[in-house]
């Protein structure tokens, strides 16, 4: 782990001077023909929760970016313009609350996610039933040229935008991924707009940005690169990153790419929250580029997670709960959109739940300007290897834990399965009959271990109480025990 000095922040340190970043175009909502595409498909009604759905395009001149020295591994990379632009027209999703009393002032966008070859909003099927609830507006970025216009694709379908719709999203143009960070800032000065009609006339007060997995590696070197001179967003969430980061620059561009490890800059002047699953630390090689908390920067790693799972593959998209369904005591699941198969089932821990803790506790943050305590956490610990420590039961030491953890059924791990997309499902292994009397002889006795359990996660803040609410009365319905 890399020990962060904290006299080194005091060093005076050059800070770039801020870019102007320009004002997009905004058309729409877009109404025809056809719907906006993203995956996964949801049956949610939104209008049910108060919210609407709504497309826009948005269009402008986009830069691409340099940088005059290599990137290194601190994260402190120094990034302009390199006088190199080019036209772009981008879609954005925007679903948000539909009056001004349910908003609570805080967008979160999303840099849409295209590791399977087409748009996909991994971060709002984990998040929605806390975002429903707590007010947030959410907007999903189409960042990436693959989304928007890319021919195939891991699964061998080509499901970009304009492979999809080509009617609908015809207008629609990408330069490449190098011009794709000043797109994601640009888009956020849109959302700035005073009565910008992206978000029906809500006043935003506060932008954070999220990405997942791929998006994820782009988010790192848009907090390292473009973030010190751009400076549009409030905090961001670094959901399940690796231990590198996205290229700055690529083909046709001058290729500027990462260092392996790439850790998040020191001095950085908003709050950054990194979310790390089990999966992420040892599969995608997460665990070199771990850091110490400190100033701005809040780790927090989750036991019996997986880099995706059965709530985000599965159960998430069409959830209609004011909670989040625990997914804990569903049959086990080896198969995803009936298109993936893994061959064992895959993981059914609590990572929705703690995300949204996450975005909770980043959002007051932001709000307040003040880490109050927190929002620190224990690490999973780390063997030789590196490898997960494991318990008698076979599931993760340290980290955050959770009831569906610490009183388990199962043993939930982000590793255990191989090949493509599988690898990073993580499995479920259930109990023993035996193992599983000898933990809880009653029905009680478990329900209570839960319910404990639960109070503890809540006071730490890593369960928001209505979803511990949600996870007990799950336990108390299941038939485990006795």
């Amino acid at each position: 782990m890399m020990r962060l000095v904290l006299c080194a922040l005091l060093v005076s340190v050059a800070v770039p001077a801020r870019a102007v970043v320009p004002t997009p175009t905004v058309i729409g909502p877009i109404t025809s023909p056809g719907g906006a595409f993203i995956t996964p498909p949801s049956s949610l009604v939104l209008s049910e929760f108060g919210y609407v759905e709504e497309e826009f395009f948005v269009a402008g001149t986009a830069r691409a970016q340099t940088t005059v020295n290599p990137l290194g591994a601190d994260g402190n990379w120094t990034a302009s313009p390199d006088g190199a632009t080019a036209p772009y027209e981008t879609r954005i999703l925007v679903r948000r609350p539909i009056s001004p009393k349910q908003f609570n002032g805080t967008v979160i966008v999303e840099w849409l996610n295209v590791s399977g070859g087409l748009d996909a909003a991994p971060d709002w099927t984990f998040l929605h039933p806390f975002l429903k609830r707590e007010g947030y507006a959410w907007v999903g970025v189409s960042a990436q040229f693959q989304g928007v216009a890319g021919v195939g694709g891991p699964l061998g379908l080509s499901l970009s935008l304009k492979s999809v719709s080509p009617i609908r999203y015809g207008p629609l143009v990408h330069p490449g991924d190098s011009f794709s960070y000043d797109m994601f800032s640009q888009v956020a000065q849109a959302l700035r707009q005073p009565g910008a009609r992206v978000l029906g006339g809500l006043a935003p007060r506060r932008l954070i940005a999220i990405g997942e997995s791929q998006s994820a590696f782009r988010m790192t070197t848009y907090v390292n690169a473009v973030h010190p001179t751009a400076h549009v967003y409030d905090g961001f969430l670094i959901h399940s990153r690796s231990g590198g980061a996205a290229a700055l620059s690529q083909s046709p561009q001058p290729s500027i790419t990462a260092p392996t490890p790439s850790y998040v800059r020191g001095d950085v002047d908003v709050p950054v929250l990194i979310f790390e699953t089990e999966t992420d630390l040892i599969t995608l090689g997460y665990f070199p580029a771990r850091q110490d908390d400190l100033g701005n920067i809040r780790t927090w790693e989750v036991a019996g997670t997986a880099h995706d799972d059965a709530y985000g593959l599965n159960a998430g998209p069409n959830d209609a709960g004011k909670a989040a369904l625990d997914t804990t005591y569903l049959p086990p699941q080896t198969s995803v959109f009936g298109v993936i198969n893994c061959a064992n089932p895959i993981n059914q821990g609590p990572q929705h739940y703690v995300l949204s803790a996450a975005v909770r506790r980043l959002n007051r943050w932001v709000r307040t300007g003040h880490v109050r305590g927190g929002p620190t956490s224990p690490r999973l610990e780390i063997g030789a290897g590196p490898s997960l420590v494991l318990d008698t039961l076979g599931n993760a030491v340290g980290g955050i834990r959770t009831p569906q953890v610490d009183v388990p059924i199962a043993r939930l791990s982000g590793l255990g399965q191989s090949g493509g997309f599988c690898s990073l499902f993580g499995t479920t292994v259930p109990l023993d009959a035996g193992t599983l009397a000898s933990l809880y002889p009653t029905h009680g006795a478990y329900v209570r271990a839960i319910v404990q359990s639960a109070r503890k996660t809540v006071r730490a803040g890593f369960v928001t109480r209505i979803d511990a609410t949600a996870i007990k009365a799950a336990a108390a319905s299941s038939n485990v025990g006795g």
